[in-house]
């Protein structure tokens, strides 16, 4: 096998994985190797997304990945029951690391750890030292200094049934149930008839969520639905970063010259903590452009992820008076009113392309947190920031 590459991408998740297959199709002759630490890329998740979130020609390369779709949504409050209308797609990791097998080949590695990366060069664990034109790091979410971010804490799992549940769309978010400490959720994915992936979801200050507590919850949660659990298929586990607020240069100078893709590069929605939409754009973006030298790498990386950060400041104040005003047990109130307003504008949030008119309409009305605790968020005065760790 060669060690002289165009490309190499560190990580084999979501985003790496898309901008492999994207490259792959816009520009075949590039030498494009993808590395995974683990046996499959992908590893264990579900990644998913609404019909607006992307365009008509990424869904069109997108088709090949989603495992499942359905024609709209419910969520469930203590006084808001709601059916809203458009796609809402699911990508399997199975489905992922089939289509990235069949199309990369023996570009991509699997069980093949990075123990160091620089501008042009891979170490990997076992001592090799692979060497490229350029690297991009997407390894995934990493703490850092120069974020403050809560966390949407989950654990899931895909149960075969003993019937058939019902259900004709996702539920994705069902928030009748007991809250325990922060906004808490259950979320839930029609597979089949009688097959469902059942989550338990909490946003939380920090990412403490008890696996054993969490798999109580979803036996709970299921019985009280009538629904009777037969056989366990798998079970994944997860924490999403919510954002605050942060120093975004200096985020990306950790990254000491080297390209970022995905979590890795802080690119989600920064309330829904959704990533594929992003991961989609910048490989649309890169795949686009000529192969480039490691600077122009950098800074093409660097510079969308802190566009995207720009166009974000109105969801990180949303997230401030979510997480950092009123008691953390009904931040549900929160929630229950926004999902009462108009289709179009909840269809936009999602789609991180709110208007004027919008970012106003949300913030009109009774507020459904202390009207003193949320000016504090917003303008970052109050003393529970410090409690996230953010210099």
């Amino acid at each position: 096998m060669t060690s002289e590459w165009d490309l190499i991408l560190a990580g084999g998740g979501l985003a790496n994985g898309l901008l492999a297959l994207r490259l792959r199709a816009l520009q075949p002759a590039l030498k494009v190797l993808l590395l995974e630490a683990d046996e499959a890329p992908g590893g264990n998740h579900t990644w998913s997304f609404h019909g607006d979130d992307i365009t008509p020609a990424q869904h069109a390369w997108l088709t090949p990945l989603v495992a499942h779709r359905w024609d709209g949504y419910e969520v469930r409050f203590p006084a808001l029951k709601r059916t809203l209308d458009g796609g809402y797609y699911s990508v399997t990791s199975e489905r992922f690391a089939d289509v990235l097998h069949k199309t990369l080949a023996e570009n991509l590695w699997r069980n093949a750890p990075v123990a160091q990366l620089t501008p042009q060069s891979v170490t990997l664990a076992d001592g090799r030292t692979l060497h490229a034109r350029a690297v991009i790091d997407g390894r995934g979410w990493r703490a850092s200094p120069h974020l403050t971010v809560g966390q949407q804490a989950f654990l899931g799992q895909q149960w075969r049934l003993a019937a058939p549940h019902g259900l004709t769309r996702p539920v994705l978010m069902d928030a009748t149930v007991a809250q325990q400490g922060g906004y808490r959720f259950v979320y839930t994915l029609p597979l089949t008839p009688d097959t469902l992936l059942i989550e338990d979801t909490h946003y939380i200050d920090s990412a403490t969520l008890d696996p054993a507590r969490a798999r109580e919850n979803i036996a709970d949660y299921a019985r009280a639905q009538g629904w009777q659990l037969m056989t366990l298929l798998r079970e994944e586990r997860g924490n999403l970063p919510i954002t605050l607020t942060g120093a975004p240069q200096a985020f990306w100078q950790e990254a000491q010259g080297v390209a970022r893709c995905g979590l890795r590069a802080g690119l989600f929605h920064a309330t829904t903590g959704y990533s594929l939409p992003h991961a989609a754009a910048l490989a649309d973006l890169i795949a686009s452009q000529p192969p480039a030298t490691p600077q122009a790498l950098y800074a093409l990386t660097a510079g969308y992820a802190q566009r995207q950060w720009r166009r974000q400041r109105f969801f990180r104040l949303l997230n401030r008076m979510l997480f950092l005003a009123g008691k953390p047990d009904q931040r549900w109130q929160v929630m229950q009113r926004f999902y009462g307003l108009n289709a179009g504008l909840i269809a936009r949030f999602y789609a991180g392309r709110l208007t004027p008119l919008d970012m106003a309409r949300l913030l009109t009305g009774k507020p459904p947190v202390p009207v003193g605790e949320a000016l504090q968020a917003v303008l970052k005065h109050t003393p529970r920031l410090r409690a996230f760790h953010h210099d």
